[in-house]
C-alpha cells in the first residue's frame, strides 16, 4: 500500500475533531511512507490532511480541475499538482495513481467520488480498497442506509461488506494492506471485459 487516495470536505466542518482526524491521518502516511493522493484543494480537510502529510516530510500528489485552478483553490505547495480538464478526468487519474480510498467526512463531491469507486469496483473494473474513516458518528447514517439497500436487495451483502468503515487508523490501514475483494464481477469476467476494452474512464 504505497499511495491512498483521500477523498473529503472542501471545509473543516463544525467540529474541531474532523480536523484532528485529517492531521492524524496526514502524519501518519508520512510517517508510513504512503503517498497521499487527493483533490489538489488548500481548503477545508482537503488542505489540512495534505499540509499534514507535507509536514512530516511524505509526498502529495493533487489532481485538480483546472476550474478549481481558476477560483484560486490549487495548493501550491505539494509535491506535485497534475492539473486536469474535468472531474471526470480528475476521477479517472486519482483511480490510476492509489493503491486504495479513504473517505473522511465531507460532502457531496465526497459522495461521488468514493461512490463511484465503489460502482467501478463493482462491476469489475478496479480491485482497490475503499474506507470511510469516522470522526464521531458522521457516516453512521450512510452504512445505515447501505444496510436498507441490503434489506430491501438493491446491494448484495457481499458488496456491502467489501468496505471498511471505523475510526481507527491502525486498524484501517491494516485492512487496507490486507484486503481481498470480497465478491466477483457483478456482470462480468476478465475475458468479456477485455473483448469490451473498457477502463474506468469508459463507464
Amino acid at each position: 500500500m504505497k499511495t491512498i487516495c483521500v477523498y473529503c470536505g472542501s471545509n473543516a466542518g463544525i467540529d474541531p475533531a474532523y480536523a484532528a482526524q485529517a492531521r492524524a491521518l496526514g502524519a501518519r502516511f508520512a510517517a508510513d511512507g504512503i503517498a497521499l493522493v487527493y483533490g489538489g484543494g488548500n481548503v477545508g480537510l482537503m488542505g489540512i490532511v495534505a499540509d499534514a502529510v507535507l509536514a512530516g516530510g511524505g509526498e502529495v500528489i493533487g489532481v485538480i480541475p483546472q476550474q478549481l485552478v481558476d477560483w484560486e483553490v490549487a495548493h501550491k505547495g505539494v509535491t506535485r499538482l497534475e492539473v486536469v480538464d474535468s472531474m471526470h478526468t480528475r476521477k479517472a487519474q486519482m483511480f490510476e495513481l492509489a493503491d486504495g480510498f479513504v473517505a473522511l467526512p465531507g460532502g457531496f463531491g465526497t459522495l461521488d467520488e468514493m461512490f463511484e469507486m465503489l460502482t467501478w469496483r463493482q462491476l469489475g473494473l478496479g480491485k482497490k480498497p475503499c474506507a470511510f474513516l469516522d470522526v464521531g458518528d458522521f457516516w453512521q447514517p450512510l452504512m445505515a442506509m447501505l444496510d436498507t439497500m441490503v434489506a430491501q436487495r438493491f446491494l448484495h451483502p457481499e458488496q456491502r461488506d467489501d468496505m471498511w468503515h471505523g475510526h481507527d487508523i491502525d486498524t484501517l490501514l491494516g485492512w487496507m494492506r490486507a484486503y481481498q475483494p470480497a465478491q466477483a464481477d457483478k456482470w462480468m469476467d476478465e475475458k468479456r471485459r477485455s473483448q469490451l476494452n473498457l477502463t474506468p474512464g469508459d463507464m
